[in-house]
């Protein structure tokens, strides 16, 4: 079934490459990132309040964080932040290199720990990798020969955590241990065919159901937790980059957009191309884990 979207605009911020949406359970604020125009930004929906703090480097994702603020993945590292100082504070190197790599998608699991992915920037090569982060700062490599990883994402019982290589196409599952962080063998969930465009940032709904933002797709695709498609949502934009649910009762789905391939012509058919999107899609989200360190 594919259906039109009720949306609002949240914010226009004009992103570049808007990613990884985050709702903070305790503070009821919204994160998301500019990948490259390195930034990150807050949402207070309640007042409407938008800050932006720009970062030193590159800024792949963030997730919160269950003593205060924030992590962001700068390029070879996580960084906790603190909104009400500004500062940022260095956690754990993840990769020392090469150079070319830097971090993407990452997202906090039930055991307090960050699954996190690298890359080497724009994809060029699939000299990537998905590692664990545990609560003390240690990374721990789960997956290699990646090119572009996104679509992290649990299920309600956090026993099984998706993933995608978004040049491949396919979103993977995988057995998840929440007592001690461990990954078990991967499995095709969803093929790339099943929804236009290319799997991006996911989420998971109260339902089971995985939803993910579909890359030059112009789409968010809601997957059942069988793998089927269940309906696909069309977008005003051709480059939806992640969701994820938040606001009053987790009703509020936000959508992060990019304008980063963009030409001309195209930006002037997509003028909200950039924004944060906000969307009623009739079912409730989940709380996201937090990192425990």
């Amino acid at each position: 079934m594919t259906v039109a979207a009720r949306f609002e605009v949240a914010a226009r911020t004009g992103d570049t490459l808007g990613e990884s949406p985050t709702w903070h359970p305790h503070a009821g604020e919204l994160f998301w990132v500019d990948l490259r125009r390195p930034c990150l930004h807050r949402l207070q929906p309640g007042s409407g309040t938008l800050t932006s703090w720009p970062m030193p480097d590159v800024v792949g994702s963030v997730v919160p964080r269950a003593t205060g603020g924030v992590v962001v993945a700068l390029r070879h590292g996580l960084h906790a932040f603190d909104p009400d100082a500004g500062q940022l504070s260095k956690l754990a190197t993840v990769e020392y290199g090469p150079p070319q790599h830097r971090l993407n998608d990452m997202k906090c699991d039930p055991a307090g720990g960050i699954i996190c992915g690298s890359m080497w920037d724009y994809g060029l090569h699939a000299s990537g990798a998905l590692y664990r982060v545990d609560a003390k700062g240690r990374p721990t490599l789960l997956r290699a020969r990646v090119a572009v990883p996104n679509a992290l994402a649990f299920s309600p019982d956090g026993r099984t955590l998706y993933f995608a290589d978004t040049r491949k196409g396919d979103i993977e599952r995988a057995d998840f241990d929440p007592a001690d962080g461990r990954v078990g063998e991967w499995s095709l969930f969803a093929s790339g065919q099943a929804a236009p465009g290319r799997p991006d940032g996911a989420t998971v709904d109260a339902e089971g159901f995985l939803w993910n933002a579909r890359y030059q797709g112009s789409a968010l695709a809601r997957f059942a937790p069988d793998g089927t498609l269940d309906r696909l949502v069309r977008l005003p934009v051709t480059q939806p980059t992640s969701c994820a649910f938040g606001g009053e009762g987790l009703r509020t789905l936000y959508v992060t957009t990019a304008t980063q391939t963009l030409n001309e012509t195209e930006r002037a058919q997509q003028p909200l191309a950039g924004s944060l999107l906000a969307l009623d899609v009739g079912v409730a989200g989940l709380p996201e884990p937090m990192f425990a360190g």
